[in-house]
């Protein structure tokens, strides 16, 4: 007796749905990315076993580099404004309204105030190529207390954290934490590397 044939069927699923929610997804990574804001300088952080996390938000950074420079960011574009302006009025500096926006733009400084504004009229690729001083940060010109201080009256509820290379100087280093208790702030988290 012959054998009955059963026909083959090829299977086939339908991936629309599958790809649109491949795209959406894509899609809802490419909006929501923040991306990580070019730094100065390259820090090689010490490590510790800390598991301690900082916020995403409302910090500002003392970066201190091997060279003993240090650099200053603030999170949030108000924020940065409101201590330029006041930075302005404390040394009769004038900025105007499109170098304050630079500034908010900038991600982080290095420079003396003094000089701020011929650092935010060279264009973005050019500053990349410019050899930063740091701000002065001794005990004869205290720009960073300055710029702490401003920043603090911005916004009060920012958390301050101090990046430091594992090279860097201690003196440079005792110095930031010294204008840090001069202006009050006497909780400040160190940024590390997590021990492996």
């Amino acid at each position: 007796m012959p054998k009955v044939k059963v026909p083959r069927k090829s299977t086939s699923i339908d991936m629309t749905a599958m790809t649109d929610v491949a795209f959406l997804l894509l899609t809802f990574f490419m909006l929501a990315t923040k991306f990580k804001p070019d730094e100065p300088v390259v820090v090689d952080t010490p490590s510790s076993i800390s598991l301690i996390k900082l916020p995403e938000t409302g910090i500002m950074q003392l970066t201190i580099d091997k060279e003993g420079r240090v650099f200053y960011t603030v999170d949030g574009q108000q924020t940065r404004m409101k201590a330029l302006e006041g930075m302005g009025a404390k040394y009769n500096i004038k900025f105007t309204p499109e170098e304050l926006k630079q500034f908010a733009l900038e991600s982080s400084i290095g420079v003396p105030l003094a000089s701020l504004k011929n650092y935010l009229a060279t264009a973005p690729e050019e500053r990349k190529n410019l050899k930063l001083t740091g701000i002065p940060s001794d005990s004869l010109n205290n720009e960073l207390g300055d710029w702490i201080w401003q920043t603090r009256l911005a916004n009060n509820q920012v958390r301050v954290a101090i990046k430091g290379d594992r090279d860097a100087n201690m003196p440079t280093v005792k110095r930031v934490i010294e204008t840090l208790q001069e202006k009050n702030v006497n909780r400040f988290n160190f940024i590390t590397t997590l021990e492996k």
